[in-house]
């Protein structure tokens, strides 16, 4: 395993860098007004974990490679990262996970970088000699389909990493004008659990409690663990709030949800979510704090 000893945390700065490897559109002032916050916000996760160059690391749930390209900066030329996402490569809007993968790969950190197309425990059995530094999850763990496949996952990795770094959302909110980001999220997750099909971002609510006692049910010791505050610039709170207010959300109680008490509830969740914008006149949901836990 690397060395602590010669990690130097990556500057802020980084971020434009890394936000231009990303495969943008015609509007370079909007992919950078929404890139660059995603990567310092990942900048400051591997600051946190102390990533140092030379890490081979395996990535989880790495979708488009907002965070693959945050790591594979942070390794360096000496380092690797295995980026593992049961996705379909045609997944994904504007572009494929495919298509935002492939550009990274031609960027200057390409080289760095493996793509898998798979599921992750699928992946482990067949390299099942292959070991890394450190294993990461980052905001990937709520879009599995239970708690279940979490556990089994934690299992499958058991001795095949030094350590285990996750980041997820806290469910509370620091900053105020983030709690709109909260309630929402549990609305979302609510309806995710009535609609088996669901391609949504959050199918699956859980808490850093419920991720560390998934974690000891395998073995996995919390060493440490720290709370980020997300700047102003990350969208996601803003994002997934607007999913909630969006009138697709009433149209999908309808569509899914069978049992009429189920129903009232989801629609009382919603009315809650636009109350509390309402109420603390916030047009824009801020997100809320960020979960940073270190396993070994």
């Amino acid at each position: 395993m690397s060395s602590s000893t010669s990690f130097e945390p990556m500057p802020a700065t980084a971020a434009a860098t890394i936000a231009n490897y990303h495969l943008s559109g015609p509007d370079a002032k909007m992919h950078f007004a929404i890139e660059i916050p995603q990567a310092e916000h990942r900048i400051k996760l591997v600051n946190a974990w102390r990533i140092p160059p030379g890490s081979r690391v395996l990535e989880i749930g790495c979708g488009q490679g907002t965070t693959t390209a945050v790591l594979a900066e942070a390794v360096g030329p000496t380092g690797h990262v295995d980026a593992v996402d049961p996705g379909r490569p045609d997944y994904g809007s504007p572009w494929t996970l495919a298509q935002a993968q492939e550009h990274l790969s031609k960027s200057a950190i390409g080289d760095r970088i493996s793509w898998h197309f798979a599921d992750p425990i699928d992946f482990l059995a067949a390299n099942a000699d292959k070991t890394w530094d450190y294993v990461i999850f980052v905001h990937c763990i709520w879009y599995f389909d239970s708690p279940a496949t979490l556990t089994k996952m934690l299992g499958a990795l058991k001795g095949r990493a030094a350590s285990l770094l996750v980041a997820e959302y806290a469910l509370k909110a620091t900053e105020k004008n983030a709690l709109p980001h909260v309630l929402a999220s549990v609305a979302r997750a609510t309806l995710e659990a009535h609609n088996k099909g669901s391609q949504a971002n959050i199918r699956c609510l859980s808490s850093p409690g419920a991720i560390t006692d998934a974690a000891n049910e395998n073995a996995w010791t919390l060493d440490g663990e720290t709370f980020l505050v997300p700047e102003a610039g990350l969208l996601d709170g803003h994002w997934e709030t607007g999913t909630v207010k969006s009138p697709n959300f009433l149209k999908e109680i309808e569509d899914k949800v069978e049992d009429p008490k189920v129903r009232a509830l989801l629609r009382s969740a919603r009315d809650g979510v636009l109350g509390v914008l309402e109420t603390m006149e916030v047009k824009k949901s801020w997100t809320m704090d960020v979960w940073a836990a270190t396993f070994h």
